[in-house]
């Protein structure tokens, strides 16, 4: 499977490490089977006179449910609603994992998480708002030694324009 990551950098040799806290999924290295997810995503470095660099990886997905601690989240539920804010407050041991994959909160997704977490609406109309949206696509490695062993570099390239 191809894997795509945005940065202002060519990332051949990926980092759990170099990740920011209280994303998503926590600290990990972030890629998207979604080639125009990390388009959009480097459009915020386009914008601030950056490079948006595309990044290509083989992914060997074939024993990641038996071999890896893996956890998806298919849909925006319950389960993926109190674990993105629980890694959004540094709450939850997101390490028990290897590889965690579900929706990410984008633009629609966020501000209804927004209002959530600040309880502007309760969990009942945060689901009822989600359950609309069809997740994209974020795959987040945990572990650098599974990042390693299957987390290939292919290739990157240099976005251009404006991706909508």
């Amino acid at each position: 499977m191809k894997l795509y990551h945005g940065s202002t950098v060519i990332v051949d040799k990926p980092l759990v490490s170099y990740g920011r806290y209280n994303l998503d999924f926590g600290k990990g290295f972030y890629t998207s089977n979604m080639q125009s997810q990390a388009e959009k995503w480097v459009q915020r470095f386009i914008s601030l006179g950056k490079k948006g660099i595309i990044n290509i990886y083989n992914y060997d997905d074939s024993d990641i449910q038996t071999k890896y601690r893996y956890k998806n989240f298919p849909d925006y539920n319950e389960e993926w609603l109190d674990f993105v804010l629980a890694c959004r407050s540094g709450s939850k041991d997101y390490s028990k994992y290897d590889i965690i994959e579900g929706g990410i909160a984008n633009d629609k997704v966020f501000n209804t998480v927004e209002l959530y977490f600040s309880g502007l609406i309760d969990k009942a109309t945060a689901l009822q708002r989600l359950k609309f949206e069809k997740p994209n696509n974020q795959i987040c490695f945990i572990n650098q030694e599974v990042v390693d062993k299957l987390l290939y570099f292919e290739s990157s390239y240099e976005a251009k324009g404006v991706y909508v």
